[in-house]
This record gives C-alpha cells, structure tokens and sequence, in this order.
C-alpha cells in the first residue's frame, strides 16, 4: 500500500496564535513558562489535527519561535561570539534573531536572507573556521517525545548537513577562501550524536531536508554528499532516512546521493513534474519515493484524478509500498484552512485548499490508490466538479485586459530620455541636496491605527471618520519629517494593510482572504491575496491621499506603489495561463496609477520591486526568461512619465551580482535595498559593474528593535562611499518601518537625518 507523508505543517495557527504568543513574550506581557506551555499546546493541536486526517506519515521539529535554520544554528551550537556572555536559551536564540538592546548590552540580530524563491525569511548561520559545534538544543528530541506521549509516532525534520553549510556564511574575520562547507567533517559527528539520540527516543523514520539539491552544484560536492550519508545510514540499522528536495527538480544533481544507502527520496512534482520518468528509472531497488503531487505553494485544489494518475506511473515502477504521496514541499508556505473563510464568495471558495485541505486531499488520495476510486467516489466527484467550474467560469477573462495586452507596444517599455539626462532634468525641479534622505515608505501601523481600522470593518464608524483619522496621521508624521530633515517625504501609508493587499483591493481579478495568514519572518506574517482572474485598474487606487499628502508640504512627497513582480510574486496566483502574462496586466493597471500621480503633481514615485530577485528560478538555465519578462513588466508599469518625475525602486535581501545585469536594464532613477545586515557585501556588485544611477544603501537594519547609534550610521555611510561615489547617494532605512515602534522610528531617523547633514556640511567645507 502506499503512504501518505507530510514534509511540514504551517506553525502559526488557525488564528495566528504563535504569532500573538512570541509578541507577547517579546513585550514583557507573559513569562518564558507561559509562552513555552502555550506553544506546546499548539503543537498538540497540530499533531491531532494531522492524526486525526489519517496521515500516515506526521513530522515533529517543524515548529519554531522564529525561523528553523536559526534552531538548527542553536542546537549545533553554532552562535556567533558577540551573543556569548548573553544568557543562554531564549534571550540569546532571540538576540540572534532580532538584536538586543539593553542596559550594558548592544547586539546587531545576524543576516536574515530569502528562503530560495519564497517569501519566507531564514537566519544566515555564521561559521568560523574554527568552529566548534556541540548539541547545545534538545529541541528535536523533546518535541518528538511530546508527539510521542499523545500516542502519534513522528518522523523528524531537520536540515541536512550539505544545506545547512551551504545556506551559511564565513563570519566577517574569516580568512579569504574559507567556505563553510570545509567544516563537513567536524559537524558530521554532531549529527551521528543526534541521530542516535533519536533512535534511543525510539525514531524509526527521519527527513532530512537538503533543499540545496535543486541547486546549480559543482561536480566536486558529490564526495561531501557521499560522505555525509555514507555515515548517516550507519548509524542505526533501525532508523530510516528520506531525503527532501523541493522548490525544483534535482536533476544530474541526482547522482550525488543515488549511490547512498539512504532510504528514501522526496521530488517536488509542482514545480518539475517531468522529473518523475527519469528519477524512476534511475531509483535503486530498496528506495523508495515520496511524490509532491499537492501544492504546497499555491492555494488552488488539486487536480485529484491527474495527480492519481501520475502517482499510479511510480507504483506500476515501483510498488506500491515503495511510493509516499506527499505535498510538494512543506505546508509552511500555505494558509491553514478555509474553514473560517468567511469574505470569499462560495464560488472561487470552492475552488481553494488551504494546508488543513491539502492534508485530506493527501489522504483521498492514497485512499484512492491503495482501495480503489470508488472508495473515495463522493470526494473525486467534488473534486471534479470544482476543477470544471474553475476551468469555465467567466468571472476569470475580461475581454478589455486581453485586448490592450494585444495593443503593448515597444515604445511602452523604455524610458524617453537615458539616466545622465534624466538626472539633470529631475536634480533643477527637485533641488535635493547631497545626501538625500528619505524612508522607503511605509510609517509604524500603531495599535490605534489598527484599531481605527478594524471599527471601520466593523462598521462602527463611517469611511469620512476613517478618512478623516488618516488624514490626521498624515499630516502629524509629515510635520515630523520635516521637523527632523527628511528631504523626501512619505505620506505613511496609513490606510494600508499591507503593501499588495491594499493594492489587490482596489483592482479587479484579486479576491481576498479573511484568515489566510503566511508566515514571512519571525512573528511576521503576510496575508497574500488570490488573483483569480484577469487584472485591471478601475479607478485610481491613491492619487487623492497622495495629492493631500503633498498639499501639506512644499517637500516632495513620494508617490508609493507596489510593483508588478511583487505583486505577483506575494500574491496567490492563478495558475491556468503564464505567470508572464498575469505580470502584464498587473503593470498595466500601474501604469495607469503612476500616469494619474504624474498629472496630479506627484514628481516621485517609488515603484516597489523587493521580490524580483525572489522570483529568479533557482536553476541558472532558466534565469534569462525570467529576467526579461520580469524586467519588461517593471519598465512596462514605470516608463510613461516625463523625463523630470523620479522613478524610484526598492528592493529587499538580494544577491545582486546574480541580477546586475537585469537592474540596470530596469533604468529606475534611484533605487534603494536592504544592505544593514550584509556588512555592505551587497554593495560589491554595484561597484563592479559600474552602476551609474542613484542608490540609497539601507544604513540600518528595521527587523530589528535597537536604535542605530550616530556613531555607527556614520561608520557604515563612511563605508558605502567606498562603494558608490557621494552624488548618487542617498541615506534611508533598509525598508519600510510599518512594524517598529514610534519611540524607536523617531531616534532612529533623527540620528540618520543628522549624519546626512553632518556629512554635507564636511563635504561643503572640503
């Protein structure tokens, strides 16, 4: 018979609980005893939920406070040193995290990076190349015997040794040449000693992911994948070990671990079903595969009689005690039911599954295989008839959107005049000085403005009152900024929920979730909403609040947008015509947003792209579609404005010498990143390949609690005029401030604006 077999389970809970459990710790308003009883309790939950679905195979060491690469740091002990005379357990693991602040203590958080193409955050781990790894987290065991004690046997999740070196960095002392993946030998032992703690708990089943698999790979890292699981498997006759890939296909990269005793493979049949014929004929007798047939990315339903009949071709090679069905990766990066949906019209509602559905569709699934489709009838036919309604419904084309895709021409993605003359153009009609500064955009979302918000999706106050409170804010945080000397203003974006959600509920072809939370980082999540059909602008989404915005000010006020990529990359996206086509239409209805603030006076406006770099496929080969639709989508959106407004553009956590190349051709005037905790590493592409436009390098890390000292932004401002000559840049935060705190925003600006004006009156004096 087959088995079913989840790779991970959302952690939040139903209704955000970890989310609220973590802040309240943070705050002070509960103790560590609480916060670990409570979260214990969630676990539970979630383990019953799974058991209680009828999966066979249930994963432990899924959870976690903040992000599972920094547990995974933790438990090996692996804890840079400026966090060494903190105390132990959960202040130092949150300090790695966030930073910490406190009387005689001042710790930058460490790197926090994209999770391969997801919107999902990991901890960078830091290694020496002397590191001493020990089991420093019981973590993984505990959790496993807390399973236990409900009566459900787990399997394990941890990272694999290869990943979990590769996805890490040398610490900034590290001798040129030093990689990480040197240190293979040393932390080989540490696994061996807790594999075979497990075994001793009584684990018979283990996944370790190894996520890199799906990666561009050397030939030489074979030897290390050779040896990592040479040793592994010996450690217990009676521990079982799957490898994870997901994200891709694995590809040649296959043959590192085929000639392993390892004794099972999981393949992600989503994002590369034409993996499955080939891994087939290569997999050797005693392993067995577990099949990613159900989304674990997206929230639309399975195809369930497709995804039968792909896993019948792996029983028919294999057996059908040698086949897992399984999501394609973990249910972290999904919702968790729709159970409490209650915004959602039943149509399109009929057509999602949210991770709690994905389980049972796992599950009808097997039940298919091994009893027969007739045992599951009832929930095939379901099943069969929301895929026909997706399928036919009207409510996904609208005729006006395909015929103005078919009427784009050239001269719609270029820009009239080159940078160096847009330069002069835009530097007499806004009179900046050196050193700009500004913000990326967003102001804290205070509990009050939230508040605010939610009375009026009560209904117990009118939009004029809600209108009439932002407008407020407003004009309170515009007299700040230029209190404080900020150049270009922002209006705060107080009436926004969320950077893609405010935009998808002003355009036709989103519907939104009322529950459909996403973890991004930490205790931060992200509602992303649901395209579902064809995209279009019906009015203008912020020209009126930005027009008053400026009205207060004789300052620019930047004119905030989200970009297309971003807004298709955050979102859920449909899945029945190119992801290429949907960027289209979503730069379309911008276009049409950035043309209205252009006439009402707005002279810059920031078109938001943090996730380009997020969507780049994770093999090399597959990069250059990418970047030219994805680029041509940005320039679509942006290039319609006089030579004299400024296009901005931000972009979060990136390796941007990946895509320099695809940043330049994008042709925005000034472009801000996320560059605090890289120490400047980020900046190196920019130097070397000559980026000529103007840049605003982040001077301090947002992610973060702790105040920026005067004395550090100047060191690090110091630093990136190493990189990029003064008269492109520009001094900001690394990203938008709508999660921190007044107090915090309001020292941390006022030190940044002083060292701008510091640095130009040296520079004046020279």
């Amino acid at each position: 018979m087959v088995f079913t077999f989840n790779l991970g389970f959302p952690r939040m809970g139903a209704n955000r609980e970890l989310k609220r459990l973590v802040e309240n710790f943070w705050s002070g308003k509960i103790d560590e005893n609480t916060l670990l009883i409570d979260t214990k309790n969630l676990r539970e939950e979630h383990w019953l939920l799974q058991k209680n679905a009828g999966l066979d195979h249930i994963p432990s060491n899924d959870f976690s406070f903040y992000d599972q690469v920094v547990d995974h740091s933790y438990a090996f002990g692996v804890i840079p040193a400026r966090y060494k005379n903190l105390n132990p357990g959960l202040e130092t693991y949150f300090a790695m995290c966030r930073g910490l602040q406190k009387p005689g203590v001042d710790v930058a958080a460490c790197e926090m990076k994209k999770w391969f193409d997801t919107n999902y955050h990991y901890i960078v781990p830091e290694f020496e190349p002397n590191q001493q790894f020990t089991l420093n987290s019981t973590k993984v065991i505990d959790e496993y015997k807390e399973a236990k004690a409900l009566g459900i046997q787990t399997h394990p999740v941890i990272l694999g040794p290869i990943s979990y070196l590769m996805l890490g960095k040398p610490t900034k002392d590290a001798p040129q040449g030093f990689k990480p993946i040197q240190l293979l030998n040393r932390l080989l032992p540490l696994y061996e000693e807790l594999l075979s703690k497990l075994v001793d708990a009584g684990v018979t089943w283990i996944q370790i992911d190894e996520p890199c698999l799906v990666l561009d790979l050397p030939s030489t890292i074979k030897n290390e994948y050779a040896s990592a699981y040479s040793v592994l498997t010996k450690v217990s006759p009676q521990l079982k070990i799957l490898i994870a890939t997901y994200f891709e296909r694995i590809g040649t990269n296959l043959d590192f671990i085929i000639d392993t005793p390892i004794n099972a493979i999981h393949i992600d049949l989503i994002r590369a079903p034409d993996q499955l014929e080939p891994i087939l004929k290569r997999l050797p007798a005693k392993v067995s595969l577990s099949l990613g047939l159900v989304n674990g990315r997206n929230i639309w339903k399975t195809n369930l009689e497709v995804a039968i009949v792909e896993a019948q071709k792996a029983i028919d090679a294999l057996g059908s005690e040698r086949v897992f069905i399984a999501p394609s990766c973990s249910l972290l990066h999904t919702p968790h039911s729709i159970q409490s949906e209650k915004k959602i019209d039943s149509e399109i509602l009929n057509w999602l599954s949210f991770a709690v559905e994905k389980i049972k569709e796992i599950v009808i699934i097997s039940k298919a295989l091994n009893n027969g489709a007739q045992s599951v009838r009832k929930e095939l036919e379901a099943n069969r008839k929301s895929i026909q309604s997706h399928r036919n419904s009207a409510r996904t084309q609208n005729p006006i959107v395909q015929q103005k895709m078919k009427a784009l021409t050239p001269d719609m993605f270029r820009r009239k005049l080159p940078f160096r003359e847009r330069q002069v153009k835009q530097r007499k009609k806004l009179n900046l000085p050196l050193f700009p500064t500004t913000t990326i955009g967003s102001l804290p979302q205070t509990k009050e403005v939230r508040a605010v918000r939610a009375k009026l999706k009560k209904g117990e106050i009118n939009q004029t009152q809600y209108d009439d409170f932002i407008k407020k804010e407003i004009e309170k945080y515009v007299h700040f900024q230029e209190e404080i000397g900020i150049d270009v203003l922002v209006h705060g974006e107080f009436e926004r929920n969320d950077m893609v959600e405010f935009f998808g509920e002003n355009l036709q072809g989103y519907v939104f979730s009322g529950n459909g939370w996403v973890q991004s980082y930490g205790s931060r999540c992200t509602k992303p909403p649901i395209i579902f059909g064809d995209i279009s602008r019906p009015n203008p989404m912020t020209v009126e609040i930005i027009k008053y915005a400026q009205s207060l000010t004789d300052k620019p006020m930047k004119g905030m947008l989200t970009g297309p990529i971003t807004m298709l990359q955050w979102s859920f996206v449909r899945d029945d015509q190119p992801r290429k086509d949907t960027a289209f239409q979503l730069a379309l209805a911008i276009r049409e947003e950035v043309h209205d603030l252009e006439a009402a006076g707005i002279s810059v406006i920031q078109i938001d792209e943090p996730a380009i770099r997020e969507g780049l496929p994770l093999r090399k080969e597959d990069w250059s579609t990418y970047l030219n639709w994805a680029v041509d989508a940005f320039l679509l959106s942006s290039t319609g404005v006089d030579c004299s407004t400024q296009i901005h553009t931000h972009m979060c956590y990136s390796d941007f010498n990946d895509i320099i190349e695809a940043i330049q051709r994008m042709d925005a005037d000034v472009i801000t990143i996320e560059n605090s905790r890289s120490d400047l590493k980020l900046l190196n592409a920019f130097e070397e390949h000559e980026y000529t436009a103007e840049i605003g390098p982040g001077l301090y890390d947002i992610h973060s609690p702790r105040i920026p000292t005067i004395e550090e932004l100047k060191a690090r401002l110091h630093a990136i005029l190493k990189y990029i000559p003064k008269n492109l840049v520009w001094a900001n935060p690394d990203c938008g401030l709508k999660t921190r705190g007044w107090p915090e925003v309001e020292a941390a600006l006022k030190n940044m604006t002083d060292v701008a004006k510091e640095f130009r009156a040296i520079d004046a004096n020279c």
